[in-house]
């Protein structure tokens, strides 16, 4: 790991990338870590509870592209620190905030966190050598851990304070001050890239296959880890009557094993290839989803555990293979890859409420998730391993 570091300032860019990437991720999640109270207080169906988990996944979906491709032009500094900035202030909304309307519009307005991520990656990325960068982005990619952090500590925060409201306001300084922190230590890659216009950053995804070919893989990958985790509280408590405490517990050890896979998956990436990993990741996905649908929580807790570290290895698999084929465009091919991601988490909690409304248990849903999981079995195989696209098509 000591080569890993081998230029100076880079431990340092990660240092702080991955912290700020944790920030932003925590104080995104607040809203689905927080949802039984919510649930409660304004007395929400399954449907109206998806759509309020699903909400700042949205923004901070569609976000992403944009600000990958402002980090592209701007530096992942500036544009970093500003969106971690600008991300407090619908937490604070939302900490003074009266009802479910207004609890979605600042949510949406919260997804602004959610777009970190390609920026984070375009940043990081540009520390390190090609063949240390699936190691690098997959330790940076731990700053998913913050999504633990919201789902563990805010229910004990709302009760220990009497008052949910408050653990959004702490959240919020929390971010404010590392957007001020980021952008007064971290420090920019002295390779500055030349500045495109719009469209010109817009080009490769229009000429690229394999750019979409990624974000596939990610609306999965990534998109299962972030709709399963804030779901995760709510399938404990429905099925099997966890108090909220144990609920949120266990939600955040999901979280913290596909964390912790992640940079897994990207050294495996390193030695073996990131297509030869997705093979079994998407494998295990195929089979551990379906372990979801047993009402037996033996079954269901390695059902989740093995999702967990099969989509914490896949994150880790997916982002090796961006910089290697999109090296001068890192910040908006991920930004498109990550939109993506972030968009697999926003519309399984709403498939998911809907299918709940509708049969009364969530099995359908888990069977999708496994059916897509084989077809981008296929798709990678076909793509990466029999008859893959040379690289010329991707620059």
């Amino acid at each position: 790991m000591s080569d890993l570091f081998n230029k100076e300032g880079s431990g340092r860019a990660l240092f702080f990338s991955t912290t700020a990437f944790a920030v932003s991720f925590a104080v995104w999640g607040l809203i689905a870590a927080l949802a039984p109270t919510f649930t409660q207080e304004y007395n929400l169906s399954a449907t109206e509870k998806s759509l309020m988990i699903a909400i700042p996944v949205l923004l901070g979906s569609i976000g992403r592209l944009f600000a990958g491709m402002l980090a592209d032009r701007f530096g992942g500094r500036l544009t970093f620190s500003a969106l971690l900035i600008f991300a407090a202030i619908p937490a604070v909304a939302i900490g003074f905030s009266t009802s479910y309307t207004q609890l979605l519009f600042f949510g949406l307005l919260l997804g602004l966190a959610g777009t970190t991520f390609p920026v984070g990656i375009g940043f990081t990325s540009k520390w390190f050598s090609a063949e240390k960068q699936g190691t690098a982005l997959g330790i940076y990619g731990m700053g998913n851990i913050g999504q633990s952090i919201a789902v563990f500590f805010a229910p004990v925060l709302a009760l220990w304070f009497g008052d949910w409201r408050t653990v959004f306001f702490i959240f919020a300084a929390i971010t404010l001050v590392w957007g001020v922190v980021f952008y007064i230590f971290a420090r920019d890659a002295s390779a500055v890239s030349q500045r495109k216009s719009l469209m010109e950053s817009l080009s490769v995804l229009k000429s690229s296959k394999i750019a979409w070919i990624l974000s596939l893989f990610y609306f999965l990958t990534f998109g299962g880890f972030v709709a399963l985790a804030l779901y995760m509280p709510t399938f404990l408590r429905e099925i099997f009557n966890l108090t909220p405490t144990d609920a949120g517990a266990r939600t955040a050890g999901f979280v913290v094993l596909a964390t912790l896979l992640r940079p897994i998956g990207g050294i495996l990436a390193d030695k073996l290839g990131g297509a030869k990993v997705l093979i079994f990741v998407f494998a295990a996905i195929a089979a551990f989803s379906l372990l979801l649908s047993f009402s037996t929580i033996a079954l269901f807790t390695v059902g989740a555990l093995g999702c967990a570290a099969a989509l914490g290895l896949g994150n880790g698999a997916v982002f090796k293979l961006v910089p290697q084929y999109f090296a001068k465009e890192t910040g908006t091919v991920t930004g498109l890859v990550g939109a993506f991601g972030g968009l697999g988490g926003f519309f399984p909690p709403l498939e998911l409420g809907l299918v709940k409304d509708a049969t009364g248990s969530y099995t359908i849903g888990f069977v999708l998730l496994s059916a897509f999981a084989i077809i981008c079995l296929a798709v990678n195989y076909f793509t990466f391993l029999k008859n893959p696209l040379p690289a010329a098509e991707t620059a």
